[in-house]
């Protein structure tokens, strides 16, 4: 994997369709742990812990397990019906095996046709784990893209690791398997080509910075600085985009911004980017495929 640096203020203009200034994606992370794994040292069973003191893989973690399930029973539901209201699609990502095992979730996306990513088969299995096993790394992707297959009925065209967690060989692997775009790189505003042994990725840049893990789980910002955060962040981006396009990436999950005393957030930041003239609601692949035309009067 290599990519150009190229400052920003060094590139040709990006000129998004309908003179949009900002592409703006909201993503859902549709997620998915085991209870234990087959291990005594420490795992996060539901991702980084709420709670400390984190026990061995071999015993249940229930505080830190059930906080994440609380998203997928209740929180993605009153995430769901908030973007219906207000008439916004979200890109989702989607762990394999929540196909298997949390398949209301994903089929509600399904159903009203949005952008489904492929997102690892498991949430608590890295790729970094299999940082010196490209074949075993492979074969992880591999049966991710044949969930996919089987349920979605296409194969993915997108990946976003799961906790961000790639290798040097993960952006190959995917080209390999017919990815066009990649989401782990969060190094910046604009999207750019990443080159790989097996050709060119788009880098659709996720963010853990413009992330409600982050501004509220890890930074204690409370619903009213949540949102101010997030306007704050499309302003600035949209008067950049006078200029130059932008795009913002918020990633979203539902044990966090689903909380009943939470949502409100959301809710008033897309009634905010709604009233903004020039904002683009494009789904990732829509984004990629638009930029692998423009690329070369952008970063030469």
């Amino acid at each position: 994997m290599q990519y150009d640096y190229v400052p920003i203020n060094a590139r040709g203009t990006l000129r998004f369709p309908d003179r949009a200034r900002v592409a703006l994606i909201l993503t859902f992370n549709l997620e998915t742990w085991d209870l234990t794994k087959d291990t005594e040292s420490p795992y996060y069973a539901g991702g980084p812990a709420i709670l400390p003191n984190t026990l061995p893989g071999n015993i249940p973690d229930f505080p830190n397990y059930t906080w994440r399930e609380y998203g997928q029973r209740v929180g993605i539901w009153r995430l769901y019906e908030l973007f219906d209201e207000l008439g916004v699609a979200a890109s989702c990502t989607t762990n394999a095996v929540t196909f298997e095992r949390r398949q209301a979730m994903v089929q509600a996306c399904l159903d009203r046709g949005w952008e489904l990513l492929a997102h690892n088969y498991e949430q608590g299995e890295l790729l970094t784990d299999f940082a010196h096993d490209p074949e075993a790394e492979r074969a992880v992707i591999q049966r991710t893209i044949d969930t996919y297959l089987k349920h979605v009925g296409r194969r993915p065209k997108g990946w976003l690791s799961s906790s961000l967690r790639g290798t040097l060989s993960t952006p190959t692997i995917l080209r390999e398997n017919g990815f066009e775009f990649y989401c782990d790189i969060m190094n910046d505003d604009q999207p750019y080509m990443i080159d790989t042994d097996a050709g060119p990725l788009v880098s659709v840049p996720y963010s853990n910075e413009i992330n409600d893990f982050t501004i509220i789980t890890r930074r204690g910002h409370t619903t009213d600085e949540y949102r101010d955060i997030l306007i704050e962040e499309l302003d600035v981006l949209y008067a950049e985009g006078a200029q130059s396009g932008r795009i913002m990436n918020v990633g979203i999950h539902p044990h966090v911004s689903g909380r009943a005393y939470r949502v409100r957030a959301l809710r008033e930041f897309i009634q905010h980017a709604k009233s903004l003239p020039h904002v683009w609601w494009p789904t990732r692949e829509e984004l990629a495929s638009w930029y692998r035309s423009h690329a070369p009067n952008h970063i030469r």
